[in-house]
């Protein structure tokens, strides 16, 4: 059989795409040819022998291999016997995933069939024709064709023979039909274009049907969560994958995973997706590190140097487990490349991140982000911002702090973090993990390891026992399939929550693992090479080399080697051996299953005790030699815990963070970090600082509380564990830490003469931590443009920022320089000004104004203050002209805030634009004009600041009046500072007082008036330029005066003033309620300018939650007329309120309470809530019924008509609460009056129904009403008469007034037109009905109020069918009336003694007469003298039997017929004979005596 073309060139094909039954009738058909092709040689006379021999079918311990088919045809005929192999390179027996306890019991016993036959070697051979074994050959022998043909035929009888027992054997061994899965038909590898659909086939066979999953990369494949992208089709042992719109990304390896209890079977293919070059990548174009940005061209030439500046960018950042966080700044690169942008990276504790389903980046808009999705603690750490233009960068870097979630138990430890999978192999993995810093209170017994295999969502515990070591072996994995882990912390308490899980681990051999991560060179290619070897012979393995002890715990023992080298082309597995040093009795530690890793944790091994430990080598050749055993290993932990470190020292960093350095530990192996934590001087209660491990010796703790002093300690971590806490640090006070001030700058000259100078400066940026205590300054001489040397203006220092140097000379230049000073000491002067010249000003204008300073910045407006110019000119300032422009603008963009000059050294300017910078000067103006502009401000942003707080103004309860306000950024130097009219108010101020306290400082007024009027600002000093203002005009000043008299003389404000109302019972309330009362508020109560009190007349109540004041009386008597009052006072607060009682009031609600009363004791008892009334019910019955509450079961109800007691027989029911009587087909007798009365040991109540006169009528109205609606519609009735009209009603009455029309005219009734009531039908009779009698009738029914129709049309067809029916039932009843007939006379039975006469006769009647027949046993009977038979007049007939005989008896029957029909009567004649009877008797007493 020679292969297809496209077999024979393509490499990707070869046969074992094949079936197993095809791959054995393939070997079945080369033998045979084989066979008749040396008969054939010999026939003609060649010389040829082969080897006979039978092929034999036992096990191969061979793996099946695929094979790579040359295309030479020696090679396909040579021989190919198919054997059976005992397991295949990529199955697995793996125990505990059956689905029932049978299957399971199944593979167990499989699995130790194939290990005995594994060790002993017994039926394991290797079955292939060996042409070439001449020896062993017998001799052949030429035979007849008959013969061969003979040999042939018993051959194929004895292989059916053969292949009916073997299915006989399969049948009755289940274990035999399961096989593990097999792909008959592989996934092809694609090369495709971009944009194109590839779908992947393959065929797999196996029992139990195997489950097939698609891997993209050994990460499966979700269609489910992606079906826009994948769809997966399974159906008869056929699956797909089908993939659309690939992209470049796509480009990957794809596997498909086939299992089933049998084991697990994975096929691979390649997909490579090529992006077509035909058009322009608009890509953006990144350059390679590797050149130097600088010469690549761009459209500015070559870049040489690129600025990086990072605008708004993240902080310190604090979240907690689980929560969302998002880090980002806003980049701006210049020059700005068109086209070029640039690299953002990320890192993390310096190592770069990527995305993942924990984080996410991006980048647009000049706006980088870094988004935490979930945060864990592994997600703590220090994150940098690195924008990479070419071969410059810059970055930017900030902390984040992760919080522990809260745990699950209270109590319980914090969950470890950072799980890691380390040196994976093909059942076994190393879990490693790091301790949490917060255990909960107690100490962590262990860890609890649980492992979830990758698209499943079920999570499996490895270990029974907690482990301390933070790392652990889990064993037992499956060969090709991925798994994720995650670990718990337990102590005595509980178990945390479960870390996050790990990244999936694939349990592969390592250079299995290697080669599915490797790349093609040129993807773009498409080009997949397979290679494929050839099978050999079984090898035994050779021993495995390099066996050591990589790990040993007082848990577990971790041994590793290298596979043999002498091992065959098929899997290895292994065995592993234990022995006590010092004896040579060595127990095998894995019984049942071979290991496939070349690694291995033993458990359950005795602490304290030495072990040596060796391994052997074995596959389906059998079991080889062991390895070399290793040297004695005690079991105990080889890794110590860490010592603690030392020395740890504090030092201020910033307001809300401290640095803490330390010395290491010494000797400590293995070290993961340190854990650091603080706490508050005093407190006893520890904070960690830090959730993630740090390395190194020096750590910010930030998030601390400023002004607090704070204490620390440190302690290391390992693996083994965590160390102990060092000695604690010393106390440390929270605050910034303290620097000198930088430079001041921008000085100018503000005043000129002859022989001195004033300059002025703007204060330094940065102030140091502290309060700048003062200035010197420094001026020096420059002639010809050569600077002298420095002088000293000032010894001591100023806190002005403008002063005067005396003694200069006049047309001389000066340079100066000034430098600040604080607590710290001297800072850096500043730069030398530029050269001012010492001489006389002139002019007539004023100076520059000086000292410009910007507070109360908001997003539209700011105020600017500033200093009147030092040189005013030749006449006084009189006022300020304020000009401002954005900060990017140019010189001419100035425009003037104010029109009119102003006379205040100050200015709120308003209507600017959110988010733009702004830069303002001061004009000062004079008789003579406007002076220099002042020196321009710094860029000032027009934005409010979050948290930004406002003054506001408060009345307390005393009525005084202070302005409020409150910072929650204050520094520990931060003063308040209040001002009027932006001028400082001293301490000693006789106008307010000014009280602060902690955050909060208040400004209140002593005595409010017009001298208070003005803006009142307050600065928060040592903060970024913390300030509000409050304005209090003539208004203002008139509302709050106000406030405070209402505040001094409080009225309490009520909702609803005094009111009466009638309670229940009767009694009387009077309330009134206030808006709001305190707890101590109180009432009085006067009656007619009497207070009454609380007593046996009057209950009195003050509800201070709801403000609700009452006053409850049991009686309103008649000395009760008058006026009450109810007087509140709540602190300084007062109210009250009256009500009048008098005349026609007073009464009206004497007697509502007097009904009330009485309503209230009748209640107490059976009562009636609703009195007697009627109803009628659809049956056109009247229900008498009413409503009662508060019955017993002993309550008794009876009820009365006209005075008489109307029996019922049955018990009323009181669950529904309403009482009936029901009267059916009521009529003018059942009028009267009605009464029921309910009465028990409680009390009595009656009620009465009057249906008498006017009241019975409207019952009768509603009743015929009822009736006229429970009409049916008019019918049509024939009979014998004639037509019948008819209608039902449910009953009828006579106050019914009933009327028929015809053709909408009333009916007069006659002796042929009648109408009339029949129980419950109302009928209309037209008898002989003729043509006249046709159209529309109405039936009316007037029930006293109201006219009710019912309406029939007779007429067409409905008037001939009525007729007709007419006319038949008029022929019927007069054949009814003339038909023959027996009318009587004859009995049913005659008994009559023998001999005597018979006579009877009945009357027969008949128009016309009828015919008269006598019948005897159904046959007719004819007159004798023996039998008479007559029939006389017509009516008579006559039956005359003279001398009756036995044979007389029988069945008679007279027959009466005419032509309207036929009418029988029967009757039976029995002769009896009394002497033959006692003769009968007496033989019957004779033979009763004889027995």
């Amino acid at each position: 059989m020679s292969l297809p073309f496209y077999q024979k060139h393509h490499q990707h094909y070869g046969r074992d795409y094949r079936s197993t039954e095809l791959q054995s009738t393939l070997s079945q058909y080369h033998h045979e040819e084989k066979r008749h092709s040396a008969a054939r040689s010999s026939r003609l006379g060649i010389s040829s022998h082969k080897s006979i021999e039978d092929t034999s079918y036992k096990m191969s311990p061979r793996a099946k291999r695929s094979k790579i088919l040359a295309a030479v045809a020696d090679q396909e005929n040579e021989d190919l016997t198919y054997v059976v192999p005992v397991f295949r390179g990529r199955q697995e027996y793996v125990s505990g995933i059956t689905d029932t306890e049978e299957e399971r019991i199944k593979e167990t016993a499989g699995y130790v069939a194939r290990r005995n036959l594994l060790a002993s070697g017994e039926g394991i051979s290797v079955s292939r024709s060996a042409s070439s074994s001449l020896a062993h050959s017998a001799a052949y022998q030429k035979k007849s064709r008959s013969v061969s043909i003979r040999e042939q035929a018993e051959r194929l009888a004895l292989k059916k023979t053969i292949e009916d027992k073997e299915e006989f054997h399969r049948k009755i061994n289940e274990d035999t039909l399961l096989h593990a899965p097999v792909f008959i038909i592989k996934p092809r590898s694609h090369t495709i274009w971009e944009t194109q659909n590839v779908k992947l086939h393959c065929t797999v066979s196996g029992w139990p049907e195997p489950r097939v999953t698609w891997y993209k990369n050994n990460v499966p494949i979700n269609a489910q969560l992606h079906p826009e992208k994948y769809k997966i089709e399974s159906g008869y042992g056929l699956h797909s994958l089908e993939i659309f719109k690939c992209d470049f990304e796509d480009t990957a390896q794809y596997h498909a995973s086939a299992m089933n209890v049998k084991g697990e079977n994975s096929s691979f293919a390649s997909l490579v997706v090529k992006r077509y070059k035909g058009e322009l990548d608009v890509t953006p174009l990144t350059t390679p590190r590797s050149e130097p940005f600088s010469f690549t061209v761009t459209p500015y030439g070559f870049a040489t140097k690129f600025d990086i500046f990072f605008v708004d960018p993240f902080g310190v950042s604090f979240g907690k487990e689980g929560e969302t966080l998002s880090l980002g700044s806003t980049v701006i690169v210049h020059p700005t490349i068109k086209r070029y942008q640039p690299e953002i990276q990320w890192y993390r504790n310096g190592v770069l991140v990527t995305p993942s389903k924990w984080l996410s980046t991006h980048w647009s808009g000049g706006h980088a982000t870094l988004t935490l999705r979930h945060l864990n603690k592994e997600d703590e750490g220090l994150y940098t911002l690195r924008v990479v233009m070419g071969d410059y960068y810059d970055q930017y870097s900030a902390y984040v702090f992760v919080r522990d979630g809260e745990a699950e138990v209270e109590g319980a430890p914090t969950a470890p973090l950072d799980v890691e999978c380390l040196d994976a192999n093909k059942d076994y993995v190393i879990v490693s993990w790091k301790q949490p810093a917060v255990d909960g209170g107690s100490a962590i017994l262990g860890y609890f390891i649980d492992r979830c295999e990758v698209g499943t969502s079920h999570w499996t515990q490895c270990n029974d026992t907690p482990v301390k070591f933070a790392r652990f072996p889990v064993t037992g994995l499956i060969e090709g399939r991925s798994y994720t882990f995650r670990v718990r912390a337990v102590n005595k308490t509980g178990i945390s929550r479960p870390s996050r899980v790990s990244e999936p681990v694939a349990a592969l051999d390592p250079a299995d693992r290697a080669r599915i991560r490797s790349r093609p060179s040129a993807p773009w290619t498409g080009q997949i090479i397979v290679t494929e070897e050839e099978p050999t012979e079984g090898i035994i393995p050779g021993p495995p080399s390099n066996l050591s002890v990589t790990e040993a715990t007082k848990n577990y023992v971790v041994l590793s080697w290298k596979p043999p080298e002498l091992r065959g082309h098929e899997g290895v597995m292994y065995y592993v051996e234990k022995s006590v040093a010092g004896t040579e009795n060595w127990q095998r530690v894995n019984t049942e299953i071979p290991v496939k890793s070349p690694r291995f944790a033993l458990f359950d091994l005795a602490e304290g005790k030495s072990y040596s430990f060796r391994v052997r080598s074995c596959n389906s050749a059998g079991v080889g030699e062991p390895s070399e055993a290793t040297e004695s290993t005690v079991v105990g932990d080889k890794l110590d815990i860490p010592t603690p470190p030392s020395n740890p020292v504090p030092s201020r960093n910033t307001d809300t963070s401290v640095v803490l350095t330390w010395t290491e530990s010494k000797d400590a192996r293995e070290l993961v970090g340190y854990y650091i934590e603080a706490s508050i001087s005093g407190s006893g209660q520890w904070e960690p600082c830090n959730n993630n491990p740090v390395k190194g010796s020096r750590f910010i703790c930030h998030g601390l509380l400023t002004g607090e002093n704070y204490i620390f300690r440190v302690r290391a971590v390992n693996a083994a564990g965590l160390s102990g806490y060092c000695s604690d640090s010393e106390a440390i006070e929270v605050k910034a830490a303290i620097a000198v001030p930088s430079a001041p700058y921008d000085i100018t000259v503000l005043e000129s003469v002859q022989d001195s100078m004033v300059i002025g400066w703007k204060p330094p940026k940065i102030s140091g931590g502290v309060e700048i205590q003062g200035y010197y300054i420094n001026y020096r001489e420059v002639v010809n443009g050569v600077p002298g040397r420095w002088r000293e203006a000032n010894v001591k220092s100023i806190t002005d920022r403008a002063y005067r140097i005396l003694n200069l000379k006049e047309n001389v230049l000066y340079q100066y320089q000034v430098a600040a000073c604080n607590i710290a000491g001297l800072g850096t002067p500043s730069q030398p000004s530029k050269s001012f010249k010492c001489e006389e000003w002139t002019i007539a204008v004023p100076g520059p104004p000086h000292e410009l300073a910007i507070t109360e910045v908001r997003s539209n407006s700011m105020v600017l203050l500033w200093r009147t110019p030092v040189y005013s000119g030749r006449t006084p300032v009189t006022g300020f002209y304020v000009d401002i422009k954005k900060a990017d603008d140019p010189e001419e963009a100035w425009r003037g805030v104010n029109e009119k000059p102003i006379p205040n050294t100050y200015i709120k300017v308003q209507d600017l634009n959110g988010g733009a910078q702004y830069v303002l000067r001061v004009r000062a103006v004079n008789q003579a004009g406007v002076g220099k502009t002042s020196d321009v401000t710094d860029p000032v942003l027009a934005q409010t600041k979050p948290g930004t707080k406002e003054v506001v103004v408060e009345v307390d309860d005393n009525g005084v009046i202070s302005l409020n306000f409150e910072c929650d950024q204050l520094t520990p130097d931060s003063k308040f500072v209040w001002s009027k009219n932006y001028e400082a108010i001293g301490d000693d101020s006789s106008r307010v007082d000014i009280e602060t306290k902690g955050g909060r400082t208040k400004i209140s007024f002593k005595d409010p008036s017009e001298e208070d009027i003005g803006i009142y600002s307050c600065v928060v000093t040592e903060t970024d330029g913390i300030s509000s203002s409050y304005t209090i005009d003539e208004e203002e000043l008139k509302r709050l005066l106000q406030l405070s008299h209402d505040h001094k003389f409080p009225v309490i404000p009520l909702k609803s003033g005094l009111a009466v109302e009638i309670l229940e019972k009767g009694q009387v309330r009077f309330w009134m309620q206030a808006e709001k009362l305190s707890g101590s508020a109180k009432a009085n109560y006067v009656f007619n300018d009497k207070e009454i009190h609380h007593g046996e007349k009057y209950k009195m109540n003050v509800d201070s939650k709801t403000g609700i004041v009452e006053m409850i009386m049991e009686n309103l008597e008649d000395e009760d007329e008058g006026t009450f009052t109810f007087q509140l006072q709540d602190g300084k607060a007062t109210n009250q309120s009256s009500l009048v009682l008098i005349g026609d009031v007073f009464d009206k609600l004497q007697k509502e309470a007097r009904f009330q009363r009485h309503e209230y004791i009748r209640k107490q008892g059976p009562h009636f809530v609703e009195y007697l009334g009627w109803e009628v019910t659809p049956e056109c019955n009247v229900l008498l019924k009413s409503k009662v509450a508060n019955m017993k079961n002993d309550t008794t109800i009876t009820w009365y008509k006209d005075g008489m007691e109307i029996m019922i027989d049955e018990k009323h029911d009181f669950k529904d609460g309403v009482c009936t009587l029901l009267i059916t087909e009521i009529s003018r007798k059942d009028a009267g009056i009605y009464e029921l009365i309910l009465k028990d040991d409680r009390g009595r109540d009656k009620s009465a129904l009057k249906l008498v006169d006017s009241a019975f009528d409207d019952l009768m109205t509603a009743v015929c009403k009822m009736i006229a609606a429970s009409a049916t519609e008019v019918k049509i009735q024939s009979n014998e008469e004639g037509i019948r009209l008819y209608s039902f009603v449910n009953y009828y009455v006579e106050d019914l007034k009933v009327s028929w029309a015809h053709n909408e005219s009333k009916i007069k009734y006659t002796d042929r037109v009648k109408s009339g009531v029949t129980g419950e039908m109302i009928w209309l009779q037209i008898n002989e009905p003729t043509p006249i009698d046709k159209g529309k009738y109405m039936l009316e029914m007037f029930d006293g109020k109201d006219t009710h129709t019912k309406s029939l049309d007779l007429s067409g067809q409905a008037f001939d069918e009525a007729v007709a029916e007419f006319q038949r039932l008029k022929q019927a009843a007069i054949a009814e009336k003339n038909r023959a007939r027996v009318i009587g006379g004859l009995p049913d039975v005659v008994t009559i003694q023998e001999g005597k006469a018979l006579n009877l006769t009945c009357n027969v009647w008949g128009d016309p007469v009828p015919e008269i027949t006598w019948l005897k046993n159904e046959r007719e009977l004819a007159g004798d003298d023996h039998c008479i038979l007559k029939f006389e007049s017509g009516k008579y007939a006559s039956f005359t039997i003279t001398s009756v005989a036995t044979s007389d008896s029988g069945k008679y029957c007279i027959r009466a017929k005419n032509k309207y029909g036929t009418e029988t009567n029967d009757f039976t004649v029995s002769v009896f004979n009394p002497e033959a009877e006692e003769v009968a008797e007496e033989e019957a007493q004779t033979d009763a005596k004889k027995k």
